[in-house]
């Protein structure tokens, strides 16, 4: 991953996170794709494919979409009619963007995701998992959150944060917002002629969210408060973000041109800042006693592998975090577990592949994978 110190722009980054407003994918009036707004963008991210960069893309516009669909005439939307035009809309959607990047052999993945599954710890890693595996195997996750399955309102809005998490659980290098204004004023640019654009944002100062204003103040599709929020978040995880306006219709080559935008810096790199997340926020539940070998492959900076484990304590479940011991109980490092207790205790001390024999099913080949794991 790039430092975060030297992510200057967007050619910079290795990983990044693309978040799409609905006012940009479809039409205000006509409640229709915009088709050619799509495509555009499909030759924008096949270019930043050729430049060996991973893209995530995390979608609005299921929700306007299937209420055109379904013809939804309300103006002002029942949770439950919201929840059935985003079930047709979904459908649509990522059917729209399939057909979009099939011209350059992209395949599209759709995933939906709900709050539980950033902030449950084993769902977490679930959806972190596949989200990897899908970039490992060449296809683009297409993320939305599942509003079909809401239990409290939905709020335009809300997927500038779950783009937030959602490049803080890849460990993205860089979050970009396309949205229908161009950044971050010191005021409503729509009632002071004078206002001006903040070009860079080193951190969220009372001052910075003040200039956001109120929710849906400026910006249509959930306000600039929503934003800053999602900036917050993205700082935390030591991943850049930027704001951008999106209508061009190839908008992240409008970006790589010099267009206007606001960037949001952070002070340490995504990695860092999970291993830091790991190391002092999490605390342990239970531990692996190792031997000698797996304590200096540790130590080099290898994975903890079944063989290396001599015994396991305490009653923890997958993605629980433990700590890793020697011998003579002297603590090394923690990071999170890929087992159970139970499981972890039937397949300790043997080769990964004899996993599947004993388990009877596929699981890691680590116990704690080196992206999981703090060594003291």
């Amino acid at each position: 991953m790039s430092k975060a110190s030297n992510l200057r722009n967007i050619f910079d980054a290795k990983r990044i996170v693309v978040k799409i407003g609905s006012s940009l994918l479809v039409g205000t009036e006509s409640g229709l794709l915009r088709t050619k707004w799509l495509e555009g963008l499909a030759r924008d991210i096949k270019r930043f494919r050729d430049r060996d960069q991973e893209i995530i893309i995390v979608s609005s516009g299921a929700i306007a979409l299937g209420r055109n669909y379904l013809d939804i005439q309300s103006q002002e939307l029942r949770l439950e009619e919201k929840q059935a035009a985003a079930a047709a809309g979904m459908v649509r959607l990522a059917h729209a963007y399939q057909e979009a990047f099939e011209s350059y052999d992209i395949p599209i993945a759709q995933v939906l995701l709900t709050r539980d599954d950033s902030e449950d710890r084993r769902r977490y890693l679930n959806a972190r998992s596949t989200l990897m595996t899908l970039l490992k195997l060449g296809s683009i996750p297409l993320i939305n959150e599942n509003d079909t399955v809401a239990t409290e309102e939905i709020r335009f809005g809300d997927n500038d944060r779950l783009a937030a998490r959602v490049a803080a659980m890849v460990s993205a290098d860089l979050l970009i917002l396309l949205s229908d204004i161009d950044g971050l004023y010191n005021s409503d640019p729509k009632i002071d002629p004078s206002a001006k654009l903040v070009s860079e944002v080193l951190d969220i100062t009372a001052e910075i969210e003040a200039m956001a204003g109120e929710a849906h103040s400026y910006v249509s599709s959930g306000g600039m408060v929503t934003k800053i929020l999602a900036a917050k978040e993205c700082l935390a995880a030591g991943c850049s973000m930027l704001i951008a306006k999106g209508s061009e219709v190839n908008p992240l080559l409008a970006i790589e041109n010099g267009e206007k935008c606001t960037w949001f810096r952070p002070n340490r790199t995504p990695y860092s800042a999970r291993k830091k997340w790991i190391a002092s926020t999490l605390k342990p539940i239970g531990s692996y006693i190792i031997d000698i070998g797996a304590s200096d492959a540790l130590k080099s900076g290898k994975s903890l592998l079944p063989a290396g484990v001599l015994s396991v304590t305490g009653d923890f479940q997958r993605g629980d975090t433990i700590a890793i011991e020697t011998s003579e109980g002297i603590e090394i490092g923690r990071g999170l577990t890929a087992y159970s207790s139970g499981d972890a205790r039937l397949i300790m001390g043997h080769k990964s592949r004899e996993i599947y024999e004993i388990l009877g099913y596929h699981g890691r080949n680590e116990f704690i994978h080196r992206d999981d794991l703090v060594i003291n």
